[in-house]
């Protein structure tokens, strides 16, 4: 067999042990594994009549190639938000134009047929796909038009349905638990507000937890619209019971005031997502304002997803790796592996349909302290949800 592996979406720890799991797990049973670069964009961009187009497209990956790669973070493949079911005008390669203009419009355009073929042309018997719900969604795309694929979830919002767990999600809470507690030291120095911005963009699961583990004062979540003054009000109280006389409140960019709107930036990517980021900026502002307390104003942003993957995490992207290239060496088509219940298992990829999983506000969080209280743990999953 012939094997394609790609990695879409953002990046997190554990993309390059996983692919470096698959390969050895193919090889050693004697098929060949190539990557696609760029995630689906790969696929989009690489031309089936031009030899020199699919070669920089692709990456031929053996025990070699992938010997030290999960030393490092990131992904080797590279990857994009592309969706070659939607293109826009402006991202159609030169050779494909024609096609656009034969379409009529101006677009988005659907180039599935093309990266079918390119597929066929690559001569692969199967795709694996490690991404988050929009990286997957393509995938399963690709499976209701006849293409074998096997995914991988892959998210640091650990927020794809039909699994308790996705790659990236372990290190980027222990990131920021790390960097929350080192914000500490200059939060009490300077006795202010510390508003830490964490990602997550419909999920607010990084704030809960990240302000779980590490003791924060107040979370901010998606989920849960919140009224600034209140929320400054409860800090400043906060701040008068420290004996340190400080507070800290984190937020996920994707968080609301109460009637107020996402702070979005940018174009829609080929997925509808537009840039997120910014409320944290001014929130910190507002609590000022109110408070009349000096504020530490912290994006913790990339540093989640950046550097290695901590031990979780790599032991989820290595056992991920060997469940899905064995689904694929055993012929099986249109699965997601998954943990749940602590078990590794399999589901649909037709999971991926149910759109993005969210907080149980009222298992988790307190919507009138704007604090995780979790109220049962027992019969929940590691990460409680």
């Amino acid at each position: 067999m012939r094997i394609g592996i790609l990695t879409g979406g953002g990046d997190v720890p554990g993309l390059n042990p996983c692919i470096k799991s698959v390969v050895n797990r193919v090889v050693e049973d004697g098929h060949e594994v190539v990557g696609i670069r760029r995630g689906w964009g790969g696929l989009l961009e690489a031309d089936p009549d031009d030899d020199a187009s699919l070669e920089a497209n692709v990456l031929r990956l053996d025990a070699r190639t992938v010997r030290t790669i999960d030393r490092s973070g990131g992904t080797i493949l590279h990857t994009s938000r592309t969706n070659p079911g939607r293109v826009k005008r402006a991202d159609v390669p030169a050779f494909l134009l024609a096609q656009a203009d034969a379409a009529g419009g101006e677009g988005p355009y659907d180039f599935t047929a093309h990266a079918i073929r390119v597929v066929e042309r690559l001569g692969l018997d199967a795709l694996i796909p490690i991404g988050g719900d929009d990286t997957l969604s393509y995938g399963l795309r690709l499976h209701d038009e006849g293409v074998p694929v096997i995914a991988i979830p892959k998210t640091m919002d650990n927020d794809v349905h039909g699994t308790d767990y996705c790659i990236g999600f372990s290190t980027a809470i222990t990131r920021g638990v790390e960097f929350i507690h080192a914000l500490r030291t200059s939060t009490g120095s300077h006795e202010r507000i510390a508003v830490v911005e964490l990602f997550g963009r419909y999920s607010g699961q990084t704030s809960l937890v990240t302000a779980y583990l590490a003791g924060v004062d107040r979370a901010v979540i998606s989920e849960v619209p919140f009224d600034v003054e209140r929320l400054a009000k409860l800090l400043l109280a906060d701040r008068a019971a420290n004996p340190s006389n400080y507070a800290m409140v984190t937020i996920s960019e994707g968080a609301t005031t109460t009637g107020g709107e996402l702070h979005l930036s940018g174009e829609a990517d080929a997925y509808g997502h537009r840039k997120l980021g910014g409320i944290g900026a001014v929130t910190g502002q507002l609590i000022g304002q109110v408070t009349g307390v000096g504020i530490v104003l912290q994006q913790v942003a990339y540093l989640m997803r950046s550097g290695s993957p901590d031990s979780l995490d790599l032991m989820v992207a290595m056992n991920y790796a060997v469940m899905a290239a064995d689904l694929v060496l055993e012929g099986a088509s249109g699965r997601m592996v998954a943990l749940r219940g602590g078990t590794y298992t399999n589901v649909p990829i037709s999971v991926t349909r149910e759109g993005v999983k969210r907080v149980d506000v009222d298992e988790l969080y307190d919507a009138d302290a704007y604090r995780p209280k979790v109220r049962h743990v027992a019969g929940k999953p590691m990460f409680l949800y």
